[in-house]
């Protein structure tokens, strides 16, 4: 048992990482099933659990593996035509987000983070078109920097495409896979350790991966009408959280 404790990164419990490995399953299920929502759940999850400082890589390196298994399994059904543009602007925007990042106080983190969960559940991004991919990429990787969950800003350039549900969620699976792996690679080369979170990181992968496969087979969605309420009631909730707790890091100061 105290080998498995050594396991965890620092002061994380048992109960700790089964939520967080339960929450990758999930989550994975959510994006899989319904096209979008499970890395802003996730990353709600992770908000309770981990230090500030590591909330974000971790999620990136999760949802890495979490779209690439959805990417992998939907592959023959992308549209590629937008994808090395996007790629492009995921690079440039993750790199000058990596500049501003590791500047920032946790409280500063924990603040943005809960008011961009709000944005993100009541706002209704217009339609992004294709000619501004390359725009939307650099954007919305400087923005995953910081806050993590960028699923909805994507969303919106796919949804211009005017495709059918199965090659919306795999386009959007591959570019987010590319957004996620420049960001973690980003946090790797300034500086963040993910060696005391690899067996935590790996348990994620394998049960998202799980979920990924069961919330793919998922073919009706029978409840659809109540689960983006719920969805959004638990985000809100969660959002407030993390104000609470940046106000209370500020004043503290």
């Amino acid at each position: 048992m105290n080998e498995l404790f050594s396991l965890l990164p620092p002061a994380m419990t048992l109960l700790d990482a089964g939520l967080l490995v339960t929450a990758s399953l999930v989550t994975s299920f959510i994006t899989a099933a319904f096209g979008i929502g499970g890395g802003v759940v996730l990353l709600v999850f992770l908000a309770l659990v981990l230090p500030p400082v590591a909330l974000i890589p971790v999620h990136g390196i999760v949802q890495l593996g979490s779209n690439a298994g959805r990417a992998c399994i939907m592959l023959k059904e992308v549209m590629w035509r937008p994808i090395l543009p996007f790629v492009v602007g995921a690079m440039i925007g993750a790199g000058l987000g990596g500049m501003v990042v590791v500047q920032l106080p946790p409280w500063v983190v924990q603040l943005a983070l809960g008011v961009f969960i709000i944005w993100a559940v009541f706002a209704k991004l217009p339609p992004i078109q294709q000619r501004y991919i390359l725009l939307g990429g650099v954007v919305s990787s400087f923005l995953t920097m910081f806050f993590g969950a960028t699923g909805n800003f994507i969303a919106a350039m796919v949804k211009s495409m005017n495709l059918d549900p199965v090659p919306h969620v795999a386009t959007h699976s591959l570019m987010m896979t590319f957004q996620h792996f420049v960001k973690v690679l980003i946090f790797g080369l300034i500086g963040f350790q993910f060696g005391p979170y690899m067996f935590l990181i790996i348990g994620m992968l394998i049960s998202g991966f799980i979920g990924t496969v069961i919330g793919s087979q998922f073919l009706t969605k029978a409840g659809g009408h109540y689960f983006k309420p719920v969805l959004n009631t638990i985000l809100f909730l969660a959002a407030a959280r993390l104000i609470w707790a940046g106000v209370e890091g500020f004043l503290a100061l």
